[in-house]
């Protein structure tokens, strides 16, 4: 192995652990659930917890893309990483509703600092026709802790083990020392960004939305993160309603979401490097309409397991794809791109909400019926990707 390559991975091993803590934020599915449960609340009431992490990708996502151009990339990384830790504490104190509104503020705010911020971080490492491969490599390592949270959750709640009065809440200590680790191990470690784009300004960034292919990529994002929070927070109560499980029977439905997920990553950061964007990304959709339409029409507990699975394994590489995409589309304005797609995030906030006043109105199929239409856009999406 050349020293050039020993250099490229002692660089991008750090990167990797940061893609790591940037899954901690899927942890709002198993957590609100819990919420729920011990609380006593409402579907409405429970889908504002993920409502509220997504809500801040939308009012911080553009500014740090600005905040990009002055500090840099890898300093914007450390203060996500940082405010990340801090939301991993506050509910070692207590599950109470405030408490917890908090924490999930804390945790949206450093996610939404993260992700407009490592996604182009590792493209002064990896670049061109590989930059996709490379991003779906890192959604493989996000959501290698995306589908451990809920079994370290369930792990606590079962008091198998000294949790010092944790229960499912042990989840937050242990990820928040991860995150610590992620914070010494990239600021020790050296990397070349490219300099700064240009432009800085909140005009110059919502301008780029006038491209049509942006706008498209933007929306596409929303639905991405709609469909993947809705998963994850909806699979669980899924198995309630139509299998009559309990909450921790029902918890491991989202592990097999980001199970699939996680797999589909793996594979995609493969085939990505061989097939085209286009026909993988219509791979993806199909499997995701064909799961719709199972949970929709079945109460069969095999059947809506593949449906899950399905989802989780389609929903693997839309980010990915849709996010370098739009990178190679301006490749002049990095930064810019970069807010305006994670600012996309906020989807992850108005799809529970929908899902959330669906649920209560006609149950679960509600939900899953809004969920449906974010994937009937893909589908028209698919169309409008350069191979």
């Amino acid at each position: 192995m050349t020293n050039y390559n020993q250099m490229k991975i002692a660089r991008l091993l750090p990167v990797m652990l940061c893609f790591f803590t940037m899954g901690f934020v899927d942890l709002v599915g198993i957590a609100s659930n819990y919420v729920k449960n011990d609380l006593k609340l409402s579907d409405t009431q429970a889908n504002l917890f993920p409502s509220l992490v997504f809500f801040w990708f939308l009012i911080f996502s553009v500014p740090t893309g600005i905040l990009m151009n002055r500090i840099g990339r890898k300093k914007t990384v450390l203060l996500s990483l940082a405010v990340t830790a801090i939301s991993l504490l506050l509910p070692v104190f207590g599950d109470n509703y405030g408490m917890m509104l908090c924490s999930f503020s804390l945790l949206g705010i450093g996610n939404a600092l993260m992700q407009t911020s490592l996604n182009p971080l590792l493209s002064a490492i990896v670049s061109g026709d590989r930059l996709a491969s490379s991003l779906t490599f890192g959604q493989f390592v996000k959501a290698i802790a995306s589908f451990l949270a809920p079994y370290i959750a369930m792990w606590g709640a079962t008091q198998s083990i000294p949790t010092f009065g944790l229960e499912w809440r042990v989840l937050f200590p242990i990820y928040m020392t991860v995150a610590v680790a992620a914070i010494f191990w990239l600021g020790a470690t050296p990397i070349e960004e490219e300099k700064s784009d240009k432009a800085s300004g909140f005009a110059a960034c919502f301008r780029l939305l006038a491209k049509p292919f942006i706008l498209l990529c933007f929306i596409g994002i929303m639905c991405h993160v709609g469909i993947d929070v809705g998963t994850n927070t909806t699979a669980p109560k899924l198995l309630m309603e139509k299998l009559g499980m309990t909450l921790d029977e029902a918890s491991w439905a989202t592990s097999l979401y980001f199970i699939f997920r996680t797999a589909g990553c793996l594979s995609g950061a493969f085939i990505l490097q061989k097939a085209s964007s286009r026909f993988f990304f219509a791979l993806s959709v199909g499997c995701m309409l064909v799961a719709m339409v199972g949970l929709l029409v079945s109460d069969i507990h095999y059947i809506i397991y593949i449906c899950i699975a399905l989802i989780g394994f389609g929903n693997s590489n839309v980010f990915s794809i849709i996010f370098s995409q739009a990178l190679l589309a301006v490749p002049d304005k990095k930064n810019e791109v970069s807010g305006l797609m994670i600012m996309g995030l906020f989807g992850g906030t108005i799809f529970p909400l929908l899902m959330g006043f669906a649920s209560d109105a006609v149950g679960q199929a509600g939900a899953v019926a809004v969920m449906t239409a974010g994937v009937l856009y893909l589908t028209g999406y698919t169309w409008k990707i350069r191979s």
